[in-house]
Parts: structure tokens; C-alpha cells; sequence
């Protein structure tokens, strides 16, 4: 009886207080007498090609922190079954605008990414259905609108979500509509309590969110790209609700294959900052390039441009199915890679916790991931694809 007086006392004062809805919902549905987990929402999620089932989100949240990736197929059940087709995209054998590329990699700057960074994972959260995710998103909006303000050149967009927090688009329109796309998640996520808990994402993936949007502020330095002169479009996205089961990007890439876009290649960036683990290990600093689940071609094309542009060496590693952004890219069927911090065996265990944070991070290795998008993208901008 006591425990029943103190939650409908609890639930009297929680529209007064700033509680996250989710966790106001719960309490309420508790002070009412019902089982919020009997009454969750399920949702459809793919574990691996043809494996699928119904879960909650407390469930979702249970095989996150076992370590299990997954596509939320809810919403987007069409996302790969229009899959136009199209012959196995030629990339370069060899990197081919070192000339052009090298007095730009001088431009790069972390100290420019260690301070966007400071601010965003200054939000308590970025988490997807949170308010505190629509501002984080709506501040980096107005970065990526600066960044392109300030070059006088560009478009930016945001790609609207039902969940609050909105994916953004930021377009470097070339002489062809034949589009390369470069990601990165903005949302983060704390796998214990989402809705109440911090998430300064620091690593997962602020790392990532704010190195391509070093790469685009100097991409923009080039006077071909700010004429629209390469070959091909570029695009940056920074994706929401990548952990919820890739949710923003598969809304995204089925947009893009209902209408036939030309995309041929995505680069991921997913956590570009973390080197403890690698280096206590005895093992070199280095990239990890992804050879699960990708395009062939291109990761050896990326390959490539760590070789040519880096000052580290890349290393071959495995993350499994949909383990970020670029899964969603391949399922609409187009090229896609994906690019970490390390081998994923050293990769950063402290992200989805309170403990992803700035000062565990660091921001040379950063720039290595920075030289790498800058070198791709524009390689891939004035590439001559059939």
C-alpha cells in the first residue's frame, strides 16, 4: 500500500519536474498498476541476412550490451527489395590527385574538432528519442550550415525522423548526379537507462561526427569542388538513431533507392579516436578497415588512400553483421565500407556508458581518420566511374 501512495505521489510530480518522457511513461504506468514492459512496443529487428524477430526495446538494449548488432527492419521492410541493378562499381587501382591532396591535408586542424566535440558531448545525451538528441542534432546543423556558409558554397538539410532527432545532409553538388557519401552517426546511446542516463558519446561517435566535418570544412578549400567541378556529387551525412538498429540511415538509403539514386560508394566513420587499448597491447597505432560485410573494391581502393595520405598503417579487421551505418548503404546496393579506430579487438569498451568520454581520447589519431576521408573524398569526387 505505502509502495502504491509513493508512486502515484511520484507520478503527481513528474510533469513539474524535467524527467525524459520514456521514464515519466514508466513510472505513471506503474503508479496505474500495469507492467510497462507488458505493454512495450515491439519492434521487428534483422540479426543476420533472413533472421529476424520481435522485440521491446528493453530487449533491443539486452542484446546491445551483449554485443549484438541488428537492423530495426520495422519501418523500413522495403529497403533493399527494389535493389536496381547495376555492374560492379571500377574504382581507381591507385590514388591519383596527390598533387591536389597534399597541400590540403596541411589544412587539417583538431583543434578545430577538439572543440565541436567539447560542446557536443556537453549534451547530457544524444539519445535518438530524446530532447536532448533533437538539440544535439539541431546544434550540429547549424556547425555543418556554418561550415558551408563560411565556404559560400553547399547545401544542408535536415532528413526528418518520427523519433525527434533528425539525420543531416550536406551536399557538394559535382558535374554528375553519380554521388559519393560520406557517414557518421551523431546519436549516443547509454545501454543501461537511454531515457535518464549520460551519454556523452565521445568516442561513439563524436569522433567520428566531428572528423568528416573537419574533412568537408577543408574539402572545401579546393576551388574545383567549391565550383562544382569534380566529376561527381559528394555528400556528408550524420545519421540519427544508428543505435537503435541503423535506424536514421536505412531511412535514408531506402529514400535513396526508391528513387534511384546514383550512389556509388559510402565511407563510415564510426569511432576514430581511441588508441589506449591498441598501444598497451604492443601493437602499432593504426586504421582499422573493416573486410566484413563490405564492398571489395572499394576497401581496397581505401587501402589505398590510407597508404597514400596516412602516416599510420591500416590494419584488417571484423565487426560482424550491421554494425554500423554503411550496412544500410550495402543493403539498398550500394558500395559501402566502413573504417574504426583500431583492430576491433582494441576498439573502445567504454562507449554506451558514461565513461565515453573526451579525455580518453586521442585527437592525432583523429587526424589520421580526417586525412583518410579528405584523401577518399576527393578522389572519389573526380574519379570517372562508367
Amino acid at each position: 500500500m505505502k509502495a502504491a501512495i509513493y508512486l502515484s505521489a511520484l507520478a503527481a510530480t513528474t510533469s513539474a519536474l524535467s524527467i525524459p518522457s520514456g521514464v515519466r511513461q514508466g513510472i505513471q504506468q506503474l503508479a496505474s498498476g500495469q507492467n510497462p514492459l507488458a505493454t512495450a512496443e515491439k519492434y521487428l529487428i534483422e540479426l543476420a541476412p533472413g533472421e529476424q524477430r520481435w522485440v521491446t526495446d528493453e530487449e533491443k538494449w539486452e542484446l546491445r550490451r551483449q554485443g549484438q548488432s541488428f537492423f530495426d527492419i520495422t519501418d523500413t521492410p522495403e529497403l533493399g527489395l527494389s535493389q536496381h541493378e547495376q555492374s560492379t562499381v571500377k574504382f581507381p587501382k591507385k590514388t591519383a590527385y596527390n598533387e591536389s591532396v597534399s597541400p590540403l591535408l596541411k589544412e587539417l586542424d583538431k583543434k578545430q574538432m577538439k572543440k565541436h566535440l567539447e560542446t557536443f558531448t556537453g549534451f547530457h545525451t544524444r539519445y535518438y528519442k530524446s530532447d536532448y538528441g533533437a538539440q544535439s542534432s539541431a546544434w550540429l546543423l547549424d556547425q555543418v550550415n556554418q561550415t558551408l556558409t563560411d565556404a559560400g558554397v553547399g547545401l544542408v538539410r535536415h532528413f526528418e525522423h518520427p523519433w525527434g532527432q533528425n539525420s543531416i545532409i550536406a551536399t557538394l553538388p559535382g558535374k554528375s548526379e553519380k554521388t559519393v557519401v560520406i557517414g557518421a552517426h551523431q546519436d549516443s546511446i547509454n545501454l543501461f537507462l537511454p531515457s535518464l542516463l549520460a551519454a556523452p558519446g565521445a568516442d561513439d561517435d563524436g569522433s567520428g561526427t566531428v572528423t568528416i566535418l573537419e574533412a568537408l570544412r577543408v574539402l572545401l578549400k579546393d576551388e574545383e569542388i567549391l565550383h562544382g567541378q569534380a566529376e561527381n556529387t559528394v555528400e556528408f551525412h550524420w545519421y540519427s538513431a544508428e543505435e537503435g538498429g541503423l535506424l536514421g540511415s536505412q531511412a535514408i538509403f531506402q529514400s535513396y533507392e526508391k528513387e534511384g539514386r546514383d550512389v556509388k560508394a559510402m565511407l563510415q566513420q564510426d569511432m576514430t579516436g581511441y588508441t589506449h587499448a591498441t598501444l598497451e597491447a604492443g601493437e602499432p597505432e593504426s586504421v582499422g578497415v573493416i573486410t566484413d560485410y563490405v564492398d571489395p573494391g572499394l576497401t581496397r581502393f581505401i587501402k589505398e588512400v590510407v597508404t597514400t595520405y596516412c602516416t599510420i598503417p591500416y590494419v584488417e579487421t571484423k565487426c560482424g553483421y550491421a554494425c554500423s551505418d554503411h550496412a544500410s548503404a550495402s543493403k539498398a546496393g550500394y558500395p559501402s565500407a566502413f573504417v574504426i579506430e583500431s583492430d576491433f579487438k582494441y576498439s573502445d569498451k567504454k562507449i554506451h556508458t558514461t565513461e565515453d568520454k573526451l579525455e580518453y581520447l586521442d585527437f592525432n589519431h583523429m587526424l589520421q581518420h580526417a586525412r583518410l576521408t579528405l584523401g577518399l573524398a576527393y578522389e572519389l569526387a573526380f574519379a570517372k566511374f562508367d
